[in-house]
Formats: C-alpha cells, structure tokens, sequence
C-alpha cells in the first residue's frame, strides 16, 4: 500500500516512514525538502499518485493564533482537495490530547484542522497524542523566568515519539477509524516533578516552580487537561527507559 507521510522527515515522521517500510508498505516522505508543499500545493498531485493513504504530521513555524490557524486551514484545504482528486481513501491526522479543552490559540487552530477533516466525506482517523518526552527540555525553557522554570502542577502523562509513530503507523494501515482515539505514555506523573527530573538528570541546575499559573501553549491548565479523558492507547515506553535509550 503507498502511504505519504506530509512531515515525513521530521522526529515523529521519519519514524512512522520507517515502521511502514518495515511492514511491507511503500511509505513516501513528503515535505518542503523533498519537492511537496502543502500551503501551495506544489508537488501535491505528483507524490498522490496512486496512494491509498495520506498522513499528515505537518506543523506551522509560528504559534500565533493568525498563523497556526492559516496554516492548518490552507494546509489542510489543500491536501483534502488533493486527495479527492487522486482518489485517496484514508487521511490520518495527529492531534493533541486537550485539544478541546485547553483554551488556547494553537488548540483552537487545531480544531479547526479537525473539523476539516471530518467534515471532507472521505474516510479519516485522527490520533490524539499527550505531549512527547522528547519536548520536556523545551517546556522547561518556555515557562523559565530569572533562572527558574514555572510548570503548572497537574497530571501529566507523557508518551516517547516512538510510541506515537508506532500508533500513527498501525493506524495509517488499517481501515479508517472515523473516529478519535487518544493515546499516551504508560505513566501519570506530576508535570513539574517530571520536568524537575528530567532537568536533574541533564545536569541543568534550574529551580523548577510548581506555579498554578503556568500557562501551557499560553493557556492556564486544569488537573486532568493534559490526561486523556476515557479509554486511550498507552506506550510501552516510560520515562526511565526513554531517558536510558537518549543516553
């Protein structure tokens, strides 16, 4: 089966090209690099010819609400567009646990990706992922003020890029879910404890805030906004094991 990976050179595509390689299927990695450009179409009708399935792990640069918004929505325009045109009968999007209940810009935008895809009448599945391990760093920096990192104090349960290719692949080649299904990391941890442990274990001597009002994507959090609400998927990877792997 040929599946186009849109993304499919970046940390959660390359891995999801390689498990369908793995398995039998003639995966494509597309991206700016390789010729295909979703928000203006080029390359498009060129690397659609004669899939089965689309998936699309595309990101915008900018995380302003105007941006992220305009991207997804051209972006995606143009890929359902695309994939009508040359007979595409899957699209997979990967999305974000919370998306519907953290209010910020970037989680509107990618509602709006949602809604799009639902609403294209062919068939789709889209996988909510909690946030990947790999971005605890990140975090970290992005809530860090005089020297000291301000997480907000909730449950988190974060997931290794690894598992979300895995669950992005097998979803890829099966029949379309029409549907959501959540996924996420084995564990529920503290967010601030497992940032305070992954600094600690980096050697970075940053003081990490528990800090209520933390935002995240820009948004205040909840208990359980970074959990998934329901049955989910769960990784085999937890923290430690992760953390032994980059070492």
């Amino acid at each position: 089966m040929k599946i186009v990976v849109i993304g499919g050179t970046g940390l959660v595509g390359s891995q999801v090209v390689r498990n369908l390689t793995d398995h039998g299927h003639e995966a494509v990695a597309a991206a700016p690099q390789t010729g295909v450009n979703t928000l203006t179409g080029e390359g498009l009708p060129e690397v659609l010819e004669g899939a089965q399935v689309v998936v699309d792990l595309s990101n915008s640069p900018s995380f302003a609400e105007e941006d992220v918004t305009s991207f997804f929505r051209t972006s995606t325009t143009n890929l359902l567009e695309a994939e009508a045109a040359a007979g595409v009968g899957h699209h997979v999007i990967l999305s974000i646990v919370g998306t519907d209940r953290i209010d910020s810009g970037y989680m509107r935008a990618k509602v709006v990706q949602e809604d799009l895809v639902k609403a294209s009448g062919a068939g789709w599945s889209i996988v909510r992922s909690t946030q990947f391990f790999e971005f605890l760093s990140s975090i970290a920096d992005s809530g860090t003020v005089d020297g000291v990192a301000h997480v907000a104090p909730v449950r988190f349960q974060p997931i290794a890029s690894s598992d979300v290719a895995r669950f992005v692949a097998r979803t890829a080649a099966g029949t379309p879910l029409n549907g959501t299904i959540e996924i996420a990391g084995p564990d529920v941890v503290g967010f601030d404890e497992i940032v305070r442990e992954h600094l600690a274990a980096k050697g970075d001597p940053r003081e990490v805030r528990a800090d209520a009002e933390a935002t995240y994507f820009g948004a205040r959090l909840q208990d359980k906004d970074l959990v998934p609400h329901g049955e989910a998927l769960l990784g085999e990877v937890g923290y430690d094991q992760w953390r032994a792997a980059q070492a």
